[in-house]
């Protein structure tokens, strides 16, 4: 009898810039199942940018909403990207428990060039952006190394590559 999925697969988590959502993508297209990331369900729901959301909110509203879609997510199956706040709260890392979770790691530097490229997050405003992005990744690092079953580092490397390397972590 063939086991029916009842999670993701994976989990992934990381800072901004790591390239969750792109990896999300190529992953489960891979694997020929659904893709989720919990900030489009945010913007779903919110019918607007996920930064405005969180602007609006405000971070400690925000972290309850993201984690109530994430709890959701996390009773589907396919491949789940969240936030990359998303760790910043137990209750949240918690839902992580029982799941296989891939952190996508990136340098300070890397980050920021690809999160500045890519537009305004209002998590990362401040007078000295890539001061600011840095001591982000520094808040976060243990909690990512907490809830992770896997780290890959996504510096230099092609989506692709990550992708494989993700599956062969998995399933050696």
């Amino acid at each position: 009898m063939a086991k029916t999925m009842s999670k993701p697969r994976v989990v992934l988590v990381g800072p901004p810039g790591a390239g969750k959502t792109t990896v999300g993508r190529r992953l489960a297209s891979t694997l020929n199942v659904p893709f989720v990331d919990s900030d489009h369900l945010v913007e779903e729901k919110y019918g607007k940018p996920c930064g405005d959301v969180f602007s609006e909110l405000g971070e400690e509203q925000f972290r309850v909403v993201e984690r109530e879609h994430i709890a959701e997510a996390l009773t589907g199956h396919g491949i789940l990207s969240v936030g990359g706040g998303a760790v910043t709260t137990e209750e949240t890392r918690a839902l992580f428990d029982d799941h296989t979770v891939v952190w996508l790691d990136v340098s300070d530097a890397t980050g920021f060039t690809r999160t500045s490229a890519e537009g305004t997050r209002p998590v990362l405003e401040a007078d000295d952006p890539q001061q600011h992005y840095a001591d982000l990744l520094a808040s976060r690092r243990e909690w990512y190394r907490e809830v992770s079953t896997y780290r890959v580092r996504t510096d230099d490397k092609r989506p692709t590559a990550i992708v494989g390397e993700i599956l062969e972590l998995i399933w050696g």
